[in-house]
């Protein structure tokens, strides 16, 4: 099994990175109950890496699935698709090809906004855009990873007594490289636009932005370092071979009740118990420590296209549903307005699939009304390997939305 592939591979430091030469991406488009029952046929034979939804577990009927299928399966995968009469396209043809393309070299030691970078430069670039704009950004550590990491958290706006604040994460997901590039990008436009962009101001005046710029450090390294795939911690689970534990599983709001998995080979293993993994109770204990000005919680991932609100842990309305429905479709409306891009927008369950244990539900919960997930580009030919010249427009659009739901929340919390 590549899990235990994967563990020896951290026990040896010289390892190469894990290489997808002729791995192919697949969409899916199963419409009954016998074709989904054929994709986790294919599942159980060729241990299929789903990209949407994250499990076997939440394929249905009348949604599609992307699924990466390695290449010593992708031929038998590809003939049982076409046998079956199961509508299906290849999105990705090779996806070593893709990911070569989707950045110019391994690694870097200039940080740029227009790139992909480490871990080790983001933790530079933090240190130093504090260092230089010390009225407007300051850097804190508010925990470890598993592996020691420190968990670096920015505090953007100028200082001012009983301020509200909005929360925004990225990188919970290790192979979500896009989401810790919009964390930076929103950064860089708090400093550079202060004093010209006169919303943007405003905000920084009257509401406090905590802004984490990589939650899951140790699988965001490993996932430069040595598999560009990976999606959870990097914890060992006992008596398992298979490392790390799902983070937007870890939290406790319907924790491991529902499109979370409890075997921890899988890829959204919720974990032993609700915040089990130090990062999620890193998080948890700033937000309930700071629960009475923390008013907007904004979790950013991929892909996908979509603005999702709680609940995902159940296909129940939040008590807000009207309220947090209604700023999703305005923020959607401002985010498209740039380059046209098409969100969907909803309650997480009905709208992506039902998913307990995720960070959103749980800061609602907690008592964080404005509680937002967002699922960045692409939705059709990319997926994870989004390339690097599309993070600029998407940081772009992303501002837009991201801005009307702190101003709302500035004038309505």
């Amino acid at each position: 099994m590549w899990t235990i592939l994967i563990l020896a591979s951290i026990a040896a430091a010289s390892a190469e990175p894990r290489t997808f030469i002729g791995e192919k991406v697949f969409r899916v488009f199963p419409q009954n109950y016998a074709e989904v029952q054929l994709i986790k046929s294919l599942d159980e034979h060729a241990k299929l890496d789903f990209w949407v939804p994250d499990s076997v577990d939440l394929v249905e009927p009348g949604k599609s699935v992307d699924f990466r299928a390695e290449s010593h399966d992708v031929y038998d995968v590809q003939a049982m698709l076409e046998q079956s009469g199961m509508s299906f396209k290849i999105i990705i043809d090779d996806l070593q090809v893709a990911l070569d393309k989707q950045r110019d070299s391994s690694s870097r030691a200039v940080h740029s906004y227009e790139k992909y970078n480490n871990l080790d430069t983001i933790n530079a670039w933090s240190a130093n855009i504090a260092a230089q704009n010390p009225s407007l950004v300051s850097r804190s550590q508010i925990g470890t990873s598993y592996q020691g990491r420190p968990l670096y958290l920015l505090k953007v706006g100028k200082s001012g007594a009983n301020k509200k604040a909005v929360f925004i994460d990225c990188g919970i997901h290790a192979r979500e490289w896009i989401s810790p590039a919009f964390c930076q990008w929103f950064v860089k436009e708090a400093v550079n636009t202060y004093g010209s962009d006169a919303q943007f101001t405003n905000l920084l005046n009257n509401l406090d932005f905590y802004v984490l710029p990589v939650m899951n450090v140790d699988g965001y390294e490993y996932s430069w370092s040595t598999y560009r795939m990976w999606r959870k911690t990097l914890s060992p689970n006992k008596n398992s071979a298979c490392l790390g534990t799902d983070l937007n599983r870890n939290f406790n709001a319907g924790w491991c009740t529902v499109g979370a998995s409890k075997r921890a080979c899988d890829e959204t293993y919720c974990g032993t118990a609700p915040e089990s993994e130090k990062e999620a109770k890193a998080l948890a204990d700033f937000i309930r420590a700071n629960i009475d000005s923390i008013k907007g919680y904004l979790t950013i991932h991929s892909y996908g296209q979509m603005l999702l609100f709680p609940y995902s842990y159940t296909y129940n309305l939040a008590k807000d549903h009207d309220e947090l429905y209604s700023v999703a479709r305005n923020a959607v409306s401002a985010l498209t307005s740039l380059y046209g891009t098409q969100y969907t927008y909803g309650p997480g369950a009905a709208t992506i699939y039902p998913a307990a244990g995720g960070s959103d539900d749980w800061a609602y919960d907690a008592g964080v009304k404005y509680s937002y997930t967002f699922e960045l580009r692409d939705k059709y030919e990319y997926g994870f390997a989004l390339p690097e010249i599309q993070i600029k427009p998407t940081c772009e659009e992303t501002m837009l939305a991201v801005k009307y739901i702190a101003n709302y929340i500035l004038n309505n919390a």
